[in-house]
Protein backbone atom coordinates (compact mmCIF):
# COMPACT_ATOMS: atom_id res chain seq x y z
CA UNK A 1 0.00 0.00 0.00
CA UNK A 2 3.06 2.53 0.86
CA UNK A 3 4.06 1.76 -2.73
CA UNK A 4 0.84 2.79 -3.76
CA UNK A 5 0.26 5.69 -2.50
CA UNK A 6 3.89 6.60 -3.02
CA UNK A 7 3.45 6.65 -6.68
CA UNK A 8 0.27 9.19 -6.84
CA UNK A 9 1.14 12.41 -8.49
CA UNK A 10 0.33 14.14 -5.71
CA UNK A 11 2.76 12.31 -3.52
CA UNK A 12 5.78 14.73 -5.00
CA UNK A 13 3.80 17.75 -3.54
CA UNK A 14 3.74 16.61 0.10
CA UNK A 15 6.00 18.88 1.16
CA UNK A 16 4.28 22.14 -0.83
CA UNK A 17 1.09 21.13 0.19
CA UNK A 18 1.70 21.24 4.14
CA UNK A 19 3.91 24.18 3.79
CA UNK A 20 1.40 26.13 2.43
CA UNK A 21 -1.29 25.31 4.79
CA UNK A 22 1.54 26.36 7.39
CA UNK A 23 1.53 29.58 6.29
CA UNK A 24 -1.24 30.10 4.75
CA UNK A 25 -5.19 29.67 6.02
CA UNK A 26 -7.13 28.73 2.66
CA UNK A 27 -5.11 26.66 0.21
CA UNK A 28 -6.86 26.29 -3.25
CA UNK A 29 -5.64 22.57 -4.83
CA UNK A 30 -6.54 22.40 -8.30
CA UNK A 31 -5.47 17.94 -8.93
CA UNK A 32 -6.21 16.75 -11.60
CA UNK A 33 -7.95 13.48 -12.54
CA UNK A 34 -5.74 10.72 -11.21
CA UNK A 35 -3.64 12.89 -8.73
CA UNK A 36 -4.87 11.09 -5.36
CA UNK A 37 -6.17 14.43 -4.17
CA UNK A 38 -9.18 13.13 -2.37
CA UNK A 39 -7.52 9.65 -0.38
CA UNK A 40 -4.17 11.46 0.25
CA UNK A 41 -4.79 15.47 1.29
CA UNK A 42 -6.02 14.32 4.53
CA UNK A 43 -3.97 11.51 5.31
CA UNK A 44 -0.73 13.87 4.99
CA UNK A 45 -2.41 16.65 6.88
CA UNK A 46 -2.97 14.19 9.77
CA UNK A 47 0.19 12.90 9.67
CA UNK A 48 1.90 16.07 10.18
CA UNK A 49 -0.10 16.72 13.72
CA UNK A 50 -0.66 19.83 12.36
CA UNK A 51 -4.21 19.28 14.08
CA UNK A 52 -4.80 19.74 18.03
CA UNK A 53 -4.99 16.34 19.38
CA UNK A 54 -8.71 17.21 20.54
CA UNK A 55 -10.15 18.38 17.51
CA UNK A 56 -10.69 17.04 13.79
CA UNK A 57 -10.12 16.99 9.86
CA UNK A 58 -13.24 17.47 8.28
CA UNK A 59 -13.78 16.22 4.70
CA UNK A 60 -16.87 17.26 2.83
CA UNK A 61 -18.35 15.31 -0.59
CA UNK A 62 -21.27 16.59 -2.45
CA UNK A 63 -22.81 13.13 -1.96
CA UNK A 64 -23.07 10.23 0.42
CA UNK A 65 -22.14 7.31 -1.47
CA UNK A 66 -18.25 9.45 -1.97
CA UNK A 67 -18.30 10.44 1.84
CA UNK A 68 -18.67 6.75 2.30
CA UNK A 69 -16.48 5.01 -0.35
CA UNK A 70 -13.49 7.57 0.44
CA UNK A 71 -13.72 7.17 3.96
CA UNK A 72 -13.43 3.17 3.46
CA UNK A 73 -10.65 3.45 0.89
CA UNK A 74 -8.49 6.37 3.24
CA UNK A 75 -9.51 3.75 6.33
CA UNK A 76 -8.21 0.53 4.37
CA UNK A 77 -4.90 2.52 3.51
CA UNK A 78 -4.38 3.57 6.83
CA UNK A 79 -5.12 -0.29 8.09
CA UNK A 80 -7.80 0.56 10.25
CA UNK A 81 -11.60 -0.38 10.41
CA UNK A 82 -14.88 1.98 10.53
CA UNK A 83 -16.67 2.15 12.87
CA UNK A 84 -14.47 2.75 16.24
CA UNK A 85 -11.13 3.75 14.64
CA UNK A 86 -9.24 7.40 13.08
CA UNK A 87 -11.13 7.29 10.06
CA UNK A 88 -15.19 7.93 10.45
CA UNK A 89 -17.82 9.01 8.13
CA UNK A 90 -20.89 10.84 8.94
CA UNK A 91 -24.63 11.08 6.40
CA UNK A 92 -27.98 11.34 6.89
CA UNK A 93 -29.05 8.63 8.99
CA UNK A 94 -25.67 6.96 9.33
CA UNK A 95 -22.83 8.36 11.59
CA UNK A 96 -19.93 5.89 12.14
CA UNK A 97 -17.72 8.00 14.21
CA UNK A 98 -16.80 7.77 17.98
CA UNK A 99 -14.65 9.67 20.35
CA UNK A 100 -11.82 8.03 18.40
CA UNK A 101 -12.08 9.49 14.82
CA UNK A 102 -9.81 12.34 13.47
CA UNK A 103 -10.48 11.95 9.91
CA UNK A 104 -13.76 12.61 9.21
CA UNK A 105 -15.64 12.34 6.17
CA UNK A 106 -19.22 13.98 5.69
CA UNK A 107 -21.49 15.21 3.07
CA UNK A 108 -21.87 19.12 2.62
CA UNK A 109 -25.46 19.20 4.19
CA UNK A 110 -24.18 17.86 7.40
CA UNK A 111 -21.77 20.08 8.00
CA UNK A 112 -24.14 23.07 7.27
CA UNK A 113 -26.42 21.40 9.81
CA UNK A 114 -23.60 21.39 12.73
CA UNK A 115 -22.96 24.83 12.08
CA UNK A 116 -26.16 25.46 13.02
CA UNK A 117 -25.06 24.58 16.91
CA UNK A 118 -21.26 25.45 16.42
CA UNK A 119 -21.11 28.80 13.79
CA UNK A 120 -17.19 28.96 14.21
CA UNK A 121 -16.74 25.16 13.48
CA UNK A 122 -15.09 24.87 17.10
CA UNK A 123 -14.45 20.96 16.87
CA UNK A 124 -11.94 21.52 13.46
CA UNK A 125 -8.56 22.28 12.87
CA UNK A 126 -8.55 21.68 9.23
CA UNK A 127 -11.59 21.95 6.81
CA UNK A 128 -10.96 20.39 3.51
CA UNK A 129 -14.11 20.84 1.07
CA UNK A 130 -13.34 18.95 -1.89
CA UNK A 131 -15.55 18.67 -5.09
CA UNK A 132 -15.67 22.40 -4.72
CA UNK A 133 -16.53 22.61 -8.64
CA UNK A 134 -20.23 21.24 -8.60
CA UNK A 135 -21.39 24.52 -6.31
CA UNK A 136 -24.44 22.95 -5.23
CA UNK A 137 -26.16 24.66 -2.70
CA UNK A 138 -24.99 23.35 0.15
CA UNK A 139 -21.93 23.67 -0.50
CA UNK A 140 -22.53 27.14 -1.39
CA UNK A 141 -23.58 28.03 2.02
CA UNK A 142 -20.83 26.01 3.35
CA UNK A 143 -18.48 28.34 1.50
CA UNK A 144 -20.11 31.05 3.25
CA UNK A 145 -19.79 29.68 6.92
CA UNK A 146 -16.46 28.54 6.16
CA UNK A 147 -15.70 32.04 5.46
CA UNK A 148 -17.32 33.09 8.55
CA UNK A 149 -15.59 30.83 10.60
CA UNK A 150 -12.40 31.75 9.64
CA UNK A 151 -12.67 35.85 10.25
CA UNK A 152 -14.40 34.66 13.97
CA UNK A 153 -11.45 32.44 14.99
CA UNK A 154 -8.90 34.65 13.36
CA UNK A 155 -6.97 35.85 16.39
CA UNK A 156 -6.58 32.49 17.48
CA UNK A 157 -5.29 31.63 14.44
CA UNK A 158 -6.28 27.66 14.55
CA UNK A 159 -8.36 26.86 11.77
CA UNK A 160 -7.02 25.76 8.30
CA UNK A 161 -9.14 25.35 5.07
CA UNK A 162 -8.51 23.72 1.82
CA UNK A 163 -10.97 23.76 -1.46
CA UNK A 164 -9.76 20.99 -3.19
CA UNK A 165 -11.30 20.03 -7.36
CA UNK A 166 -9.80 18.90 -10.63
CA UNK A 167 -11.73 22.13 -12.07
CA UNK A 168 -12.42 24.86 -10.40
CA UNK A 169 -12.46 28.54 -11.54
CA UNK A 170 -9.42 29.64 -9.59
CA UNK A 171 -10.09 33.43 -9.92
CA UNK A 172 -13.59 33.15 -8.45
CA UNK A 173 -12.25 31.48 -4.91
CA UNK A 174 -9.37 33.33 -4.33
CA UNK A 175 -11.63 36.45 -5.07
CA UNK A 176 -13.97 35.02 -2.38
CA UNK A 177 -11.54 33.86 0.48
CA UNK A 178 -9.14 37.12 -0.69
CA UNK A 179 -9.12 38.12 3.19
CA UNK A 180 -7.14 35.33 4.16
CA UNK A 181 -4.84 35.58 1.47
CA UNK A 182 -4.95 31.97 -0.22
CA UNK A 183 -1.85 29.84 -1.71
CA UNK A 184 -2.67 27.98 -4.68
CA UNK A 185 -1.13 25.14 -5.96
CA UNK A 186 -2.10 23.04 -9.21
CA UNK A 187 -1.25 19.01 -9.24
CA UNK A 188 -1.10 17.38 -12.65
CA UNK A 189 -2.59 14.02 -12.78
CA UNK A 190 -2.04 10.58 -13.86
CA UNK A 191 -4.60 9.72 -17.04
CA UNK A 192 -3.99 8.23 -20.45
CA UNK A 193 -5.23 9.32 -23.88
CA UNK A 194 -9.33 8.74 -24.18
CA UNK A 195 -10.73 8.54 -27.88
CA UNK A 196 -13.41 10.31 -28.32
CA UNK A 197 -16.50 9.75 -30.93
CA UNK A 198 -19.46 11.92 -31.75
CA UNK A 199 -22.88 11.15 -33.63
CA UNK A 200 -23.11 12.31 -36.73
CA UNK A 201 -26.66 13.82 -36.31
CA UNK A 202 -29.01 14.52 -33.42
CA UNK A 203 -30.45 11.03 -31.97
CA UNK A 204 -33.86 10.77 -31.64
CA UNK A 205 -33.70 8.09 -28.71
CA UNK A 206 -30.71 8.36 -26.43
CA UNK A 207 -32.02 4.87 -24.61
CA UNK A 208 -32.00 3.29 -28.04
CA UNK A 209 -28.65 4.79 -28.54
CA UNK A 210 -27.31 3.95 -25.32
CA UNK A 211 -28.73 0.03 -25.68
CA UNK A 212 -27.39 -0.24 -29.22
CA UNK A 213 -23.46 1.22 -28.19
CA UNK A 214 -23.54 -0.82 -25.27
CA UNK A 215 -23.86 -3.58 -27.09
CA UNK A 216 -21.92 -3.34 -30.12
CA UNK A 217 -18.51 -2.02 -27.95
CA UNK A 218 -19.04 -5.51 -26.02
CA UNK A 219 -19.32 -7.39 -28.86
CA UNK A 220 -16.46 -5.66 -30.83
CA UNK A 221 -14.22 -5.41 -27.85
CA UNK A 222 -14.72 -8.94 -26.13
CA UNK A 223 -11.14 -9.10 -25.93
CA UNK A 224 -11.07 -5.79 -23.80
CA UNK A 225 -12.55 -6.81 -20.40
CA UNK A 226 -13.15 -3.24 -19.66
CA UNK A 227 -16.00 -2.22 -17.94
CA UNK A 228 -18.58 0.01 -19.41
CA UNK A 229 -19.64 3.27 -17.89
CA UNK A 230 -22.79 5.20 -18.90
CA UNK A 231 -24.35 8.44 -18.09
CA UNK A 232 -28.21 8.43 -17.84
CA UNK A 233 -30.91 11.14 -16.22
CA UNK A 234 -32.17 9.60 -13.24
CA UNK A 235 -33.35 6.44 -11.63
CA UNK A 236 -36.07 5.79 -14.48
CA UNK A 237 -33.99 5.81 -17.27
CA UNK A 238 -31.26 3.61 -14.95
CA UNK A 239 -33.89 1.34 -14.13
CA UNK A 240 -35.45 0.85 -17.70
CA UNK A 241 -32.16 0.16 -19.24
CA UNK A 242 -30.96 -1.89 -16.77
CA UNK A 243 -34.28 -4.62 -17.92
CA UNK A 244 -33.10 -4.04 -21.25
CA UNK A 245 -29.64 -4.70 -20.91
CA UNK A 246 -29.91 -7.94 -18.39
CA UNK A 247 -33.00 -8.93 -21.14
CA UNK A 248 -30.15 -8.84 -24.43
CA UNK A 249 -27.96 -10.49 -22.11
CA UNK A 250 -29.53 -13.87 -21.93
CA UNK A 251 -29.85 -13.72 -25.37
CA UNK A 252 -25.27 -13.02 -26.35
CA UNK A 253 -24.18 -16.12 -27.91
CA UNK A 254 -22.04 -18.72 -25.27
CA UNK A 255 -18.71 -17.47 -26.68
CA UNK A 256 -19.16 -13.81 -25.84
CA UNK A 257 -18.09 -12.70 -22.58
CA UNK A 258 -21.59 -12.54 -19.81
CA UNK A 259 -23.05 -8.55 -18.64
CA UNK A 260 -23.00 -7.65 -15.52
CA UNK A 261 -24.96 -4.40 -14.80
CA UNK A 262 -24.90 -2.78 -12.18
CA UNK A 263 -27.17 0.54 -11.36
CA UNK A 264 -25.74 3.23 -9.73
CA UNK A 265 -28.14 6.93 -8.31
CA UNK A 266 -28.76 8.65 -5.03
CA UNK A 267 -31.95 6.97 -3.87
CA UNK A 268 -30.57 3.38 -4.07
CA UNK A 269 -29.31 1.24 -0.83
CA UNK A 270 -26.28 2.03 0.20
CA UNK A 271 -25.28 -1.97 0.25
CA UNK A 272 -26.99 -2.12 -3.47
CA UNK A 273 -24.55 0.55 -4.71
CA UNK A 274 -21.50 -0.55 -3.03
CA UNK A 275 -21.85 -3.52 -6.01
CA UNK A 276 -20.69 -0.95 -9.07
CA UNK A 277 -17.43 -0.81 -6.62
CA UNK A 278 -16.88 -4.44 -7.01
CA UNK A 279 -14.65 -6.28 -9.49
CA UNK A 280 -16.07 -7.72 -12.06
CA UNK A 281 -15.94 -12.20 -12.40
CA UNK A 282 -13.28 -13.31 -15.03
CA UNK A 283 -14.92 -13.41 -18.60
CA UNK A 284 -17.79 -11.10 -17.26
CA UNK A 285 -17.99 -7.29 -18.28
CA UNK A 286 -19.20 -4.97 -15.87
CA UNK A 287 -21.79 -2.28 -17.47
CA UNK A 288 -22.33 0.28 -14.92
CA UNK A 289 -25.48 2.85 -15.15
CA UNK A 290 -25.04 5.88 -13.29
CA UNK A 291 -26.38 9.51 -13.17
CA UNK A 292 -23.93 12.27 -12.59
CA UNK A 293 -22.86 11.42 -9.60
CA UNK A 294 -19.89 9.50 -11.57
CA UNK A 295 -18.73 12.51 -13.31
CA UNK A 296 -16.26 13.58 -10.19
CA UNK A 297 -17.44 12.25 -6.97
CA UNK A 298 -17.13 8.84 -7.04
CA UNK A 299 -14.32 6.62 -8.75
CA UNK A 300 -14.88 3.18 -10.20
CA UNK A 301 -11.84 1.30 -11.03
CA UNK A 302 -11.45 -0.72 -14.15
CA UNK A 303 -13.66 1.39 -16.82
CA UNK A 304 -12.45 2.23 -20.24
CA UNK A 305 -15.16 2.85 -21.82
CA UNK A 306 -17.55 5.41 -21.47
CA UNK A 307 -21.30 6.54 -22.92
CA UNK A 308 -22.38 9.88 -22.79
CA UNK A 309 -26.09 10.93 -23.57
CA UNK A 310 -24.77 14.84 -22.72
CA UNK A 311 -27.65 15.31 -20.54
CA UNK A 312 -28.71 15.38 -17.05
CA UNK A 313 -31.46 16.38 -14.64
CA UNK A 314 -31.40 19.72 -13.52
CA UNK A 315 -33.26 21.54 -10.52
CA UNK A 316 -34.57 24.62 -11.09
CA UNK A 317 -37.43 27.23 -9.66
CA UNK A 318 -40.22 28.96 -11.84
CA UNK A 319 -41.96 31.39 -10.90
CA UNK A 320 -44.74 31.17 -8.37
CA UNK A 321 -41.71 29.33 -7.01
CA UNK A 322 -42.84 25.93 -8.55
CA UNK A 323 -40.00 23.41 -7.93
CA UNK A 324 -38.96 21.09 -10.47
CA UNK A 325 -36.29 19.10 -12.10
CA UNK A 326 -36.12 19.08 -15.70
CA UNK A 327 -33.46 17.48 -18.67
CA UNK A 328 -30.74 19.56 -19.65
CA UNK A 329 -27.82 19.83 -21.71
CA UNK A 330 -24.33 18.94 -19.54
CA UNK A 331 -21.67 22.20 -19.81
CA UNK A 332 -18.28 21.29 -21.64
CA UNK A 333 -16.66 21.01 -18.44
CA UNK A 334 -18.94 18.08 -17.24
CA UNK A 335 -18.35 16.56 -20.36
CA UNK A 336 -14.50 16.35 -20.26
CA UNK A 337 -15.06 15.00 -16.28
CA UNK A 338 -17.25 12.49 -17.76
CA UNK A 339 -14.89 11.00 -20.79
CA UNK A 340 -11.69 11.29 -18.34
CA UNK A 341 -13.53 8.27 -16.41
CA UNK A 342 -12.01 6.06 -19.38
CA UNK A 343 -8.64 7.41 -19.45
CA UNK A 344 -7.90 6.71 -15.72
CA UNK A 345 -5.47 3.15 -15.61
CA UNK A 346 -5.23 2.76 -19.59
CA UNK A 347 -5.96 4.42 -22.60
CA UNK A 348 -9.85 4.44 -23.05
CA UNK A 349 -12.79 5.62 -25.95
CA UNK A 350 -15.54 8.01 -24.90
CA UNK A 351 -18.84 7.68 -27.02
CA UNK A 352 -20.49 11.34 -26.84
CA UNK A 353 -24.07 10.40 -28.42
CA UNK A 354 -24.51 13.82 -29.73
CA UNK A 355 -22.79 15.73 -32.73
CA UNK A 356 -19.73 17.60 -32.21
CA UNK A 357 -21.21 20.73 -33.24
CA UNK A 358 -23.23 20.32 -30.17
CA UNK A 359 -20.21 19.98 -27.72
CA UNK A 360 -19.01 23.60 -28.79
CA UNK A 361 -22.51 25.33 -28.31
CA UNK A 362 -22.32 23.89 -24.27
CA UNK A 363 -21.93 25.93 -21.77
CA UNK A 364 -18.25 25.91 -20.57
CA UNK A 365 -19.61 25.37 -17.19
CA UNK A 366 -22.62 24.77 -14.98
CA UNK A 367 -24.87 27.23 -13.53
CA UNK A 368 -24.22 26.86 -9.61
CA UNK A 369 -27.27 25.51 -8.35
CA UNK A 370 -27.93 28.75 -5.68
CA UNK A 371 -28.47 30.86 -8.84
CA UNK A 372 -31.36 27.90 -10.47
CA UNK A 373 -32.99 27.57 -7.15
CA UNK A 374 -35.27 29.30 -4.17
CA UNK A 375 -33.34 29.76 -1.71
CA UNK A 376 -34.65 27.61 1.47
CA UNK A 377 -35.85 24.74 -1.09
CA UNK A 378 -33.33 22.47 -1.82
Amino acid sequence: MKEVRESLPIYSWKKNILDSLRTHRVLILVGETGSGKTTQLPQYILESHMTAPHKRIAVTQPRRVAAITVAQRVAAEMNTTIPNGPVGYCVRFDDTTSPATRLKFMTDGMLVREALLFPDLANYSVIVLDEAHERSLQTDILFGIVKRALASRGVKNDLRVVVMSATLDVELFHNFFADSNPAVLRIPGRTHPVDIFYTIKPLPDYLDAVLITTLQIHLDEKDNAGSILVFLTGQEDIETMETLLNDYATRLPPHVPKLWVCPIFAAMPRETQMLAFEPAPPHVRKVILATNIAETSITINGVRFVIDTGIYYCQRSFVGHMETLQIEPISQAQAWQRSGRAGREAPGVCYRLFPEAKFEELAARAIPEIKRVRVGVS
